[in-house]
Parts: structure tokens; C-alpha cells; sequence
């Protein structure tokens, strides 16, 4: 099979208050604002080449209105929708701002999905272009401002479903996942296009709405400057929800908050990259350090909250003996425990 997709191109959310939003990513997260259409606010990195990443569009609650990939040519955009339809899922072409001809569809566990091949190049006006020719402008004078889109991740009621949806559809690399101390059920799974240890993420989700998200993440370029953003996050009031730490999974740095709708957003940083083609994936448990790699704390039950909101926790507790529920809700609050 050729490889149909190549990254994580942009990210789509909505919020109430599309005004809060944006001004938060672009006084604190350091975004830049490139274009404003109706209720539609297009955002970019410092260092990303094309010309948005982040778009923010009015909507009554937060949520993910698409997760866009780029394909890795022409023709494998016109193959990855074929095989979409044959696997049964109804899509749409449209004439998107910036990426021309793209296919957009809602999976089976009801997220939406944009592909694409052509895109707009960012070009830099000359007071902000960088003395640097790979550069597409200058760093973001906001402190610790992120480089890049790195990825996202979602829920689903049934990770090792969803996961074998995307490799069998899309050609996405599993890489790695979680599975309870306690019984076999797997809670989070991460899968790549290309050599990072993720560009989707995807978490067990015990509710019954489909489509939710958890978060999504930006790149910065080195642990000073995550630590940095820290710093300068809690010294203007925004709290921290977990980290700054190290994933055990991917060995990232990593740093939670949320912005004004609620919906959370990562730092990241570090990690490793993997070319291995026939990579097969390690199955860990939270006693192994997969979502700590120090094992040395615990990880808020917040942060098994996904948006929209609905009607359950993260993690399902159908089924499972009261001895392990509260590991299921949030199987990394024990000390100890990754």
C-alpha cells in the first residue's frame, strides 16, 4: 500500500466565546491571527510552513469540529478516500480556505476527519520574516511559544477498535498502548503517520457521545522553553492541570492547561523518533510508567475529562468488579504509578 498520509496539518475547534479564545492563543499560547472569516478565526505557529494550524469557529460548547491530515501526494488523496468509502463510511469534496480539492468525513466512532493535498504556503511579510531561510518567520515574542501542531488525541468507546480502524483505512502506524494493571482492557493507544511516536492519540472513553476530544498539542523546541511557558503561564494566572513531566510513552515532555472554552491543550517536547517500517507495538501498564515515566506522582481525574461534555468519565466502569473502578477512572492515580 502507498503511504496515504504524511501529518497533522490543522486542527478545527469550536467554542462559545470565539473572542476569549482567540485572545488567549494570541497573548498567551503566542499564536498569530492570519485571517477572520464570519465566526472563523485562522491561527498559526511561529514555525509552521503552511498558512494555519489552529482554527477557532463559534459553536455552543468546545469541541473537535475536524482533525486535518495532509496526504503524501495527489494520487494518495484520491486513494485514502476510496478506501474510506469502501469501508463503508459516506464522505464529501470540498474547496477548503488554503488547501484547495479535500475529503472530509466522520469515522466510525464520530470524528470528523479532513484530507488534503494542496496547500497555502506561509509567506512571511519582510517585518516578520526570519534572517533564517528555513525559517517561515521569526520567533514568537511571547514566552515559550509553541514551534508547531503536533498532534491530537481523542476518546472512543473502544480504543483497539478504533485503532485497527485507522491502520486498516488510513495506513496510520500503531506504536503503543496501555493496558490496565488490573484486567486486559486497553485505555489508551497512540498511532503516527510519519517518525514522531504519535500524531493521534486515543483514549478509552465511558460515555455515550462519539466524536470527543481530549486535547490537542503544540510543539516547542526544547524543555527550557516548556519550562519556561510553565513559568509564565501560573505567573499570569492560568493554572496548570498536569506537568511539566515525561511521558513514559514517546519519552515527551509534556505540560496540560486549558484554554477559556475549557478544552485542555499540550506542551510538548523531546521524545524520540522511530523510522523502524514494521514497527509492532509494546503494550504497557500504568505500573511501567506509560503516562509517567518517573512514576513519581499522580495525574489529576480531571484530565479524564473530554469534550464535548457527556454523560460519563473517561474510562467505562461497566463490567468491571468494584475492586478496580477507581483504576479504571483514572488508572495512573495511585503513587507510584505512570
Amino acid at each position: 500500500m502507498i503511504k496515504l498520509l504524511s501529518h497533522l496539518s490543522f486542527v478545527a475547534i469550536t467554542t462559545p466565546d470565539v473572542e476569549a479564545s482567540v485572545d488567549f492563543y494570541v497573548n498567551q499560547v503566542g499564536l498569530t491571527g492570519v485571517a477572520r472569516e464570519d465566526d472563523r478565526v485562522y491561527l498559526r505557529c511561529w514555525g509552521d510552513y503552511y498558512a494555519y494550524s489552529v482554527v477557532v469557529a463559534k459553536g455552543d460548547e468546545p469541541t473537535l469540529e475536524t482533525m486535518a491530515w495532509r496526504t503524501s501526494s495527489a494520487e494518495a488523496l484520491e486513494e485514502a478516500a476510496k478506501r474510506v468509502q469502501a469501508a463503508g463510511i459516506e464522505g464529501e469534496w470540498f474547496e477548503g480556505r488554503g488547501i484547495g480539492r479535500a475529503f472530509r468525513f466522520t469515522g466510525p466512532f464520530g470524528h470528523n476527519m479532513t484530507l488534503h493535498w494542496d496547500v497555502e504556503r506561509h509567506r512571511a511579510e519582510p517585518h516578520t520574516a526570519s534572517i533564517f531561510p528555513d525559517r517561515p518567520e521569526k520567533r514568537s515574542p511571547v514566552a515559550g511559544a509553541p514551534r508547531q501542531l503536533d498532534h491530537v488525541t481523542v476518546a472512543t468507546q473502544d480504543v483497539d477498535a478504533f485503532v485497527q480502524w485507522y491502520v486498516d483505512t488510513l495506513g496510520f502506524r500503531f506504536m503503543a498502548r496501555t493496558v490496565l494493571d488490573e484486567a486486559p482492557i486497553s485505555v489508551f493507544s497512540v498511532l503516527t503517520t510519519n517518525e514522531k511516536s504519535h500524531d493521534l492519540g486515543v483514549v478509552l472513553d465511558g460515555s455515550t457521545r462519539a466524536g470527543r476530544i481530549n486535547h490537542y498539542a503544540f510543539w516547542v523546541d526544547t524543555r527550557e522553553e516548556l519550562l519556561i511557558a510553565a513559568d509564565t503561564l501560573m505567573e499570569n494566572g492560568i493554572p496548570i492541570e498536569y506537568g511539566p513531566n515525561i511521558h513514559g510513552i514517546g519519552e515527551q515532555t509534556f505540560l496540560y492547561y486549558r484554554e477559556p472554552s475549557s478544552l485542555r491543550i499540550e506542551l510538548n517536547t523531546g521524545g524520540y523518533r522511530n523510522y523502524v517500517p514494521d514497527w509492532e507495538a509494546n503494550t504497557w501498564k500504568p505500573s511501567q510508567g506509560s503516562n509517567n515515566f518517573y512514576r513519581n506522582g499522580r495525574m489529576p481525574m480531571s484530565m479524564t475529562e473530554s469534550f464535548p461534555p457527556a454523560d460519563g468519565p473517561s474510562a467505562t466502569e461497566e463490567g468491571v468488579p468494584d475492586e478496580i473502578k477507581d483504576a479504571l477512572l483514572n488508572p495512573y492515580a495511585v503513587e507510584g504509578r505512570g
